[in-house]
């Protein structure tokens, strides 16, 4: 996806995402996030977009502190910053071109990245928000297609991917909806990804936007049509939690 269709995405499921978190309160539990209400994940949302819009701002300079060590407003403050960080956020990536310098914790260090980055980011977040209002919509088909690629392209750079090992166990993923096949491999040295039809020892077959919910943790695998070893699935979700 381009950089404009990913800030148009990224104002789409940030005002979805707003709305949904006043519609369940910020009391209400979010089960796809372990023990976090509404109030924690307006709590993250509203600080890394606010963290987020300084750094594109502020490029190519690095930020000065971590997102997290910036603190966030009580009670009912918290709809107002994830509402004021949002457009900040996405008027700041819309003035700037994709291929501009701009400091990342990845190896792209262009405004591009942070386009790709929030929008994917969220999109579960809204997904999460809507489902702790009790009504989930999925994610758009060729949002979520990038999405996963998204997640492969930068599992290396996360923190804690040292532990997403294996023994060439193999994790096919296939797209019903669109045009999309992953074949997944977990070696002694890290996960080795392709875009490709084969076999793997276990095969999860659904929508695109399933298949990204299942990645990041947020169904479980029996959402998807499984063929062969469904623990490799279950076992991917714990190795990945970031």
């Amino acid at each position: 996806m381009h950089h404009d269709e990913l800030v148009d995405a990224f104002r789409r499921e940030a005002a979805a995402l707003a709305t949904a978190a006043r519609a369940a309160g910020l009391d209400a539990p979010v089960p796809s996030c372990g023990d976090w209400t509404v109030a924690d994940l307006c709590s993250h949302v509203g600080r890394l977009h606010r963290w987020m819009a300084g750094v594109v701002e502020g490029r190519p300079e690095p930020p000065a502190s971590h997102w997290s060590t910036h603190d966030a407003p009580a009670d009912e403050e918290l709809y107002g910053l994830v509402e004021a960080a949002w457009p900040r956020l996405a008027d700041a990536l819309a003035a700037a071109g994709p291929d501009e310098p701009a400091w990342s914790w990845s190896g792209d260090h262009r405004v591009g990245f942070w386009s790709r980055r929030v929008a994917h980011e969220t999109a579960v977040h809204r997904w999460d928000a809507q489902a702790a209002a009790g009504a989930p919509e999925p994610v758009d088909v060729r949002l979520a297609v990038d999405g996963i690629q998204e997640m492969f392209d930068l599992l290396t750079a996360r923190p804690g991917h040292e532990r997403v090992r294996g023994d060439g166990e193999t994790i096919h993923l296939h797209c019903t909806d669109t045009d999309g096949e992953w074949l997944v491999r977990l070696t002694p040295q890290g996960v080795a990804v392709t875009r490709e039809h084969a076999k793997g020892d276990v095969a999860a077959r659904g929508t695109a936007s399933d298949l990204l919910l299942l990645l990041w943790g947020r169904v479980p695998p029996d959402r998807v049509e499984v063929f062969g070893d469904a623990s490799l699935l279950a076992r991917w979700q714990e190795l990945a939690r970031f």
